[in-house]
Protein backbone atom coordinates (compact mmCIF):
# COMPACT_ATOMS: atom_id res chain seq x y z
CA UNK A 1 0.00 0.00 0.00
CA UNK A 2 1.64 3.56 -1.08
CA UNK A 3 0.31 6.14 1.29
CA UNK A 4 2.58 8.58 2.82
CA UNK A 5 1.63 7.36 6.92
CA UNK A 6 2.18 3.24 5.91
CA UNK A 7 5.67 4.47 3.88
CA UNK A 8 6.54 7.15 6.97
CA UNK A 9 5.51 3.95 9.20
CA UNK A 10 8.40 1.29 7.33
CA UNK A 11 10.83 4.12 7.13
CA UNK A 12 10.75 4.31 10.78
CA UNK A 13 10.62 0.28 11.30
CA UNK A 14 13.38 -0.36 14.29
CA UNK A 15 14.22 -3.19 12.79
CA UNK A 16 14.28 -2.92 9.14
CA UNK A 17 16.90 -1.34 6.82
CA UNK A 18 15.58 1.13 4.34
CA UNK A 19 16.84 1.58 1.30
CA UNK A 20 16.89 4.69 -1.14
CA UNK A 21 18.17 3.27 -4.15
CA UNK A 22 18.57 4.06 -8.54
CA UNK A 23 20.43 5.94 -10.74
CA UNK A 24 21.57 8.88 -10.65
CA UNK A 25 19.59 10.80 -13.49
CA UNK A 26 17.18 9.36 -15.33
CA UNK A 27 18.24 8.51 -18.74
CA UNK A 28 15.29 6.42 -20.31
CA UNK A 29 12.76 4.63 -18.96
CA UNK A 30 14.20 1.06 -19.92
CA UNK A 31 17.24 1.94 -17.39
CA UNK A 32 14.67 2.76 -14.60
CA UNK A 33 12.76 -0.40 -15.47
CA UNK A 34 15.98 -2.61 -15.02
CA UNK A 35 17.38 -0.67 -11.81
CA UNK A 36 13.71 -0.98 -10.00
CA UNK A 37 13.35 -4.92 -10.87
CA UNK A 38 16.89 -5.81 -10.16
CA UNK A 39 16.33 -3.93 -6.62
CA UNK A 40 13.00 -4.81 -5.79
CA UNK A 41 13.94 -8.64 -5.83
CA UNK A 42 16.99 -8.21 -4.02
CA UNK A 43 15.66 -6.39 -1.18
CA UNK A 44 12.21 -8.73 -0.75
CA UNK A 45 15.25 -11.32 -0.76
CA UNK A 46 16.56 -9.48 2.10
CA UNK A 47 13.79 -8.19 4.07
CA UNK A 48 15.20 -4.67 2.83
CA UNK A 49 12.25 -1.71 2.39
CA UNK A 50 13.05 -0.38 -0.76
CA UNK A 51 12.10 3.49 -2.09
CA UNK A 52 13.31 3.89 -5.79
CA UNK A 53 15.29 6.88 -6.44
CA UNK A 54 16.09 8.77 -9.66
CA UNK A 55 16.11 12.73 -11.02
CA UNK A 56 14.42 14.23 -13.01
CA UNK A 57 17.00 17.12 -13.51
CA UNK A 58 20.22 17.11 -12.26
CA UNK A 59 20.83 21.12 -12.06
CA UNK A 60 23.93 21.51 -10.61
CA UNK A 61 26.55 19.89 -12.89
CA UNK A 62 29.57 20.50 -12.66
CA UNK A 63 29.72 21.47 -16.77
CA UNK A 64 27.16 23.55 -18.17
CA UNK A 65 27.47 21.39 -21.08
CA UNK A 66 26.12 18.03 -18.89
CA UNK A 67 23.63 16.00 -19.54
CA UNK A 68 20.98 17.16 -16.98
CA UNK A 69 17.71 14.37 -17.56
CA UNK A 70 14.76 14.41 -19.62
CA UNK A 71 12.93 17.03 -17.39
CA UNK A 72 10.07 17.22 -15.22
CA UNK A 73 7.80 16.42 -17.10
CA UNK A 74 9.17 13.22 -18.58
CA UNK A 75 10.96 12.82 -15.75
CA UNK A 76 7.64 11.96 -13.92
CA UNK A 77 6.30 10.01 -16.44
CA UNK A 78 8.77 7.82 -15.69
CA UNK A 79 8.82 7.69 -11.88
CA UNK A 80 4.99 7.26 -11.81
CA UNK A 81 5.32 4.13 -14.34
CA UNK A 82 8.28 3.17 -11.83
CA UNK A 83 5.41 3.35 -8.45
CA UNK A 84 2.95 1.64 -10.54
CA UNK A 85 5.11 -1.22 -11.56
CA UNK A 86 6.68 -2.20 -9.30
CA UNK A 87 4.29 -1.23 -6.40
CA UNK A 88 7.06 1.01 -4.83
CA UNK A 89 7.85 4.15 -2.87
CA UNK A 90 9.70 6.68 -5.32
CA UNK A 91 11.92 9.83 -4.45
CA UNK A 92 13.52 12.69 -6.48
CA UNK A 93 15.16 15.77 -6.40
CA UNK A 94 13.86 19.12 -6.75
CA UNK A 95 15.08 22.42 -7.15
CA UNK A 96 12.25 25.36 -6.86
CA UNK A 97 8.81 25.92 -5.31
CA UNK A 98 7.17 24.89 -8.63
CA UNK A 99 9.00 21.80 -9.00
CA UNK A 100 8.11 20.94 -5.35
CA UNK A 101 4.42 21.05 -6.17
CA UNK A 102 4.71 18.98 -9.06
CA UNK A 103 6.76 16.35 -8.26
CA UNK A 104 4.72 16.41 -4.76
CA UNK A 105 1.54 14.60 -7.24
CA UNK A 106 3.96 12.04 -8.38
CA UNK A 107 6.85 11.36 -5.78
CA UNK A 108 6.34 9.93 -2.21
CA UNK A 109 9.04 11.57 -1.18
CA UNK A 110 10.31 14.73 -2.09
CA UNK A 111 14.34 15.29 -1.55
CA UNK A 112 16.17 18.64 -1.21
CA UNK A 113 19.71 18.78 -2.95
CA UNK A 114 22.52 19.42 -0.54
CA UNK A 115 23.48 22.37 -1.72
CA UNK A 116 19.93 23.56 -1.51
CA UNK A 117 19.37 22.49 2.16
CA UNK A 118 19.25 25.72 3.46
CA UNK A 119 16.71 27.50 1.17
CA UNK A 120 14.32 28.11 3.71
CA UNK A 121 10.91 28.69 0.89
CA UNK A 122 12.22 25.51 -0.82
CA UNK A 123 12.20 23.48 2.34
CA UNK A 124 8.29 25.12 3.33
CA UNK A 125 6.90 24.33 -0.09
CA UNK A 126 8.30 20.76 0.23
CA UNK A 127 6.52 20.39 3.13
CA UNK A 128 3.62 21.95 2.47
CA UNK A 129 2.88 19.20 -0.29
CA UNK A 130 2.12 17.16 2.95
CA UNK A 131 4.88 14.27 1.50
CA UNK A 132 8.07 13.02 3.27
CA UNK A 133 11.00 15.58 2.67
CA UNK A 134 14.91 13.85 2.41
CA UNK A 135 17.03 17.19 3.99
CA UNK A 136 20.83 16.12 2.13
CA UNK A 137 22.90 17.73 4.80
CA UNK A 138 25.05 20.56 2.37
CA UNK A 139 28.80 19.78 2.20
CA UNK A 140 29.37 23.04 3.69
CA UNK A 141 27.46 22.56 7.20
CA UNK A 142 28.40 20.98 10.30
CA UNK A 143 26.14 18.13 11.61
CA UNK A 144 25.28 20.10 14.24
CA UNK A 145 24.30 22.75 11.85
CA UNK A 146 21.76 20.29 10.41
CA UNK A 147 19.48 21.49 13.60
CA UNK A 148 18.49 24.22 12.13
CA UNK A 149 17.79 23.20 8.95
CA UNK A 150 15.42 20.89 10.80
CA UNK A 151 13.99 23.73 12.62
CA UNK A 152 13.11 24.96 9.80
CA UNK A 153 11.09 22.27 8.35
CA UNK A 154 9.35 21.92 11.56
CA UNK A 155 8.10 25.19 11.68
CA UNK A 156 6.85 25.07 8.49
CA UNK A 157 4.65 21.86 9.10
CA UNK A 158 6.63 19.12 8.88
CA UNK A 159 6.50 15.71 10.84
CA UNK A 160 7.59 13.27 7.99
CA UNK A 161 11.46 14.42 7.35
CA UNK A 162 14.71 12.61 6.65
CA UNK A 163 18.29 13.81 7.05
CA UNK A 164 20.86 12.63 5.09
CA UNK A 165 24.36 12.53 5.59
CA UNK A 166 26.34 13.18 2.10
CA UNK A 167 29.91 13.67 3.40
CA UNK A 168 32.17 17.52 4.28
CA UNK A 169 33.88 19.64 1.95
CA UNK A 170 37.86 18.70 2.73
CA UNK A 171 40.20 20.66 0.57
CA UNK A 172 39.87 20.60 -3.14
CA UNK A 173 38.07 18.05 -4.72
CA UNK A 174 37.41 15.83 -1.81
CA UNK A 175 34.76 15.37 0.28
CA UNK A 176 35.12 13.68 3.80
CA UNK A 177 32.23 11.59 5.70
CA UNK A 178 32.37 11.85 9.67
CA UNK A 179 30.74 9.07 10.89
CA UNK A 180 29.92 11.71 14.45
CA UNK A 181 27.43 13.23 12.04
CA UNK A 182 24.82 10.05 12.20
CA UNK A 183 24.57 10.23 15.98
CA UNK A 184 24.83 14.25 15.84
CA UNK A 185 21.81 14.33 13.60
CA UNK A 186 19.61 11.91 14.98
CA UNK A 187 19.41 13.87 18.09
CA UNK A 188 17.30 16.28 16.18
CA UNK A 189 14.29 13.69 16.11
CA UNK A 190 14.16 12.53 12.72
CA UNK A 191 15.49 9.38 10.75
CA UNK A 192 18.91 9.81 9.56
CA UNK A 193 19.94 8.51 6.36
CA UNK A 194 23.92 8.04 4.91
CA UNK A 195 24.04 8.60 1.38
CA UNK A 196 27.07 5.96 0.50
CA UNK A 197 27.65 7.31 -2.93
CA UNK A 198 28.01 11.05 -3.17
CA UNK A 199 30.13 10.58 -0.02
CA UNK A 200 32.63 9.17 -2.42
CA UNK A 201 32.58 12.09 -5.05
CA UNK A 202 35.47 14.13 -5.45
CA UNK A 203 33.73 17.12 -6.75
CA UNK A 204 35.08 18.63 -9.82
CA UNK A 205 38.42 15.89 -9.82
CA UNK A 206 38.09 15.67 -13.11
CA UNK A 207 38.16 19.20 -14.71
CA UNK A 208 34.85 19.51 -16.35
CA UNK A 209 33.61 16.44 -14.25
CA UNK A 210 33.27 15.26 -10.98
CA UNK A 211 35.25 11.75 -10.31
CA UNK A 212 34.95 9.20 -7.55
CA UNK A 213 35.82 6.38 -5.64
CA UNK A 214 33.36 4.12 -5.93
CA UNK A 215 34.90 1.16 -4.34
CA UNK A 216 35.11 2.82 -0.63
CA UNK A 217 31.17 3.57 -1.09
CA UNK A 218 30.31 0.18 0.40
CA UNK A 219 32.96 0.76 2.98
CA UNK A 220 31.43 3.85 4.47
CA UNK A 221 27.65 2.27 4.10
CA UNK A 222 28.98 0.03 6.65
CA UNK A 223 30.57 2.46 9.44
CA UNK A 224 27.20 4.37 8.82
CA UNK A 225 25.32 1.78 9.73
CA UNK A 226 27.35 0.31 12.67
CA UNK A 227 27.19 3.97 13.99
CA UNK A 228 23.16 3.52 13.68
CA UNK A 229 22.35 5.06 10.28
CA UNK A 230 18.23 3.82 10.01
CA UNK A 231 18.72 3.78 6.26
CA UNK A 232 20.94 4.04 3.32
CA UNK A 233 20.96 5.65 -0.18
CA UNK A 234 23.29 4.25 -2.99
CA UNK A 235 23.24 5.01 -6.38
CA UNK A 236 23.75 1.94 -8.76
CA UNK A 237 23.69 1.40 -13.16
CA UNK A 238 24.48 -1.55 -14.84
CA UNK A 239 27.57 0.00 -16.30
CA UNK A 240 28.63 3.25 -14.16
CA UNK A 241 31.02 3.78 -16.57
CA UNK A 242 29.06 4.60 -19.26
CA UNK A 243 26.16 6.24 -17.11
CA UNK A 244 25.63 9.69 -18.05
CA UNK A 245 26.09 11.04 -14.46
CA UNK A 246 27.96 10.57 -11.59
CA UNK A 247 29.34 6.83 -12.75
CA UNK A 248 32.80 7.17 -10.94
CA UNK A 249 31.25 7.25 -7.67
CA UNK A 250 28.18 4.49 -8.44
CA UNK A 251 28.22 0.66 -7.64
CA UNK A 252 27.50 -1.65 -10.36
CA UNK A 253 23.79 -3.20 -9.98
CA UNK A 254 25.58 -6.73 -10.79
CA UNK A 255 27.11 -6.00 -7.52
CA UNK A 256 24.53 -4.67 -5.40
CA UNK A 257 23.42 -8.02 -4.10
CA UNK A 258 26.30 -8.80 -2.69
CA UNK A 259 26.36 -5.15 -1.46
CA UNK A 260 23.49 -5.27 0.01
CA UNK A 261 23.50 -8.65 1.64
CA UNK A 262 26.65 -7.70 3.70
CA UNK A 263 25.13 -4.39 5.10
CA UNK A 264 22.09 -5.75 6.26
CA UNK A 265 24.30 -8.52 8.38
CA UNK A 266 25.30 -5.20 9.68
CA UNK A 267 22.39 -3.29 10.29
CA UNK A 268 21.46 -6.62 12.28
CA UNK A 269 24.06 -7.39 14.37
CA UNK A 270 23.30 -3.00 16.01
CA UNK A 271 20.13 -3.82 16.86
Amino acid sequence: MLNSAVIWKNLNAPRRLFLLAGPCVIENEILCHTVAASLVKTCKQLGIYYVFKASFDKANRTSGKAFRGPGIADGLKVLANIRAKFGVPVVTDIHTEEQARLAGEVADILQIPAFLCRQTDLIGAAVATGKIVNIKKGQFLSPPEMGRVAEKARLAGGKKILLTERGTTFGYNNLVADMRSIPVMKSFGFPVVFDATHSVQQPGGGGDKTTGQREFAPVLAKAALAVGANGLFIETHPKPDEAMSDGPNMIPLGEMAMVLRSLVKIYKATK
